[in-house]
């Protein structure tokens, strides 16, 4: 199945939430959704499970509307808790199930599968409010799950886990993924979305900036070139074409070097100031785009 988001606009009385936003996550895809706080992600994610009406634009599912019978397909994971706290989690996730369409026992069945998979079989019987933050995320990820969705749309799922629970979750995700379900989520760690995710998408102000892979990302942004000459003045490599200094800081510089650059022409510039002890050229990550685009 294919999540169509298209042409959504979403205003708040003069604030412009979401402004004409477009993409799509693919059968088997990974995707990272990544902005900076009242960006507009979460205001997406609830247009799309249809807790939010659009002003304008639609989403699809495989072409379709997403109507309430297509939304049961939908896994969601809410940024903020969406659990009954005083509810035990056992009899809450079955309840979930159930909701979604499974039969009483397939419920029960799911729910130990998936609390079992995520590390938490033996808090079945405790109530939400007293697991610890991680493991009242890892329930929140079982509700998503627990009725085998169509679709996972997941706010933040990585937000106050463990290292040990990222790597579950994440384990997760590649699998429902590499299962064919289409699977956007946001988050803050973009290390961890740069490793994960088949593409990305940068939003800011409620407009999409830019979409793609991580490595055509990268390619579309400029490189990052690190030159050691002690002797270098602050400033050394200012009158070079496409070429920006970033940082200069005892010797070190670091500059910003445009596609199509001659890199040999910036060392031949740096060794005209004295010695060079380092010249290593590395392409931006994703942290690196992210802040390009929402500083823009």
């Amino acid at each position: 199945m294919t999540l169509t988001l298209s042409h959504l606009t979403k205003r708040y009385g003069d604030t412009v939430a979401l402004d004409d936003l477009s993409f799509e996550v693919r059968p088997g895809e990974l995707f990272g959704f990544v902005g900076s706080n009242g960006a507009g992600k979460t205001t997406t994610m609830r247009i799309t499970l249809g807790v939010l009406a659009a002003d304008s634009g639609e989403v699809l599912l495989d072409g379709n509307p997403v109507d309430l019978d297509v939304r049961r397909t939908i896994g969601y994971m809410p940024e903020e808790r969406g659990l009954y706290p005083k509810m035990k989690v056992g009899q809450q996730l079955s309840y979930l199930a159930q909701l979604h369409g499974l039969s009483r026992s397939d419920a029960d069945a799911a729910v130990r599968r998936w609390t079992e998979r995520l590390g938490i079989a033996e808090r079945v019987g405790d109530t939400v409010d007293s697991l610890s933050l991680g493991n009242q995320q890892r329930v929140q990820l079982a509700a998503a799950l627990v009725h085998d969705p169509k679709v996972l749309v997941l706010d933040e799922p990585f937000s106050g886990l463990d290292p040990v629970a990222v790597d579950v979750m994440s384990d997760v995700l590649v699998e429902k993924a590499n299962s064919g379900v289409p699977v956007v989520f946001s988050s803050h760690q973009l290390d961890l979305v740069q490793r994960l995710c088949h593409r990305v998408g940068i939003i800011a102000k409620g407009r999409m900036r830019a979409v793609g892979t991580v490595d055509e990302l990268r390619s579309g942004g400029d490189a990052r070139l690190v030159v050691h000459a002690p002797q270098a003045p602050e400033g050394w490599a200012d009158g070079l074409p496409g070429v920006g200094t970033v940082e200069h800081t005892d010797g070190r510089t670091v500059l910003s070097v445009a596609a199509g650059v001659d890199d040999q022409q910036v060392l031949k510039t740096a060794l005209e100031t004295g010695p060079v002890h380092e010249f290593s050229l590395h392409r931006p990550s994703l942290t690196d785009l992210f802040r390009e685009v929402v500083s823009a």
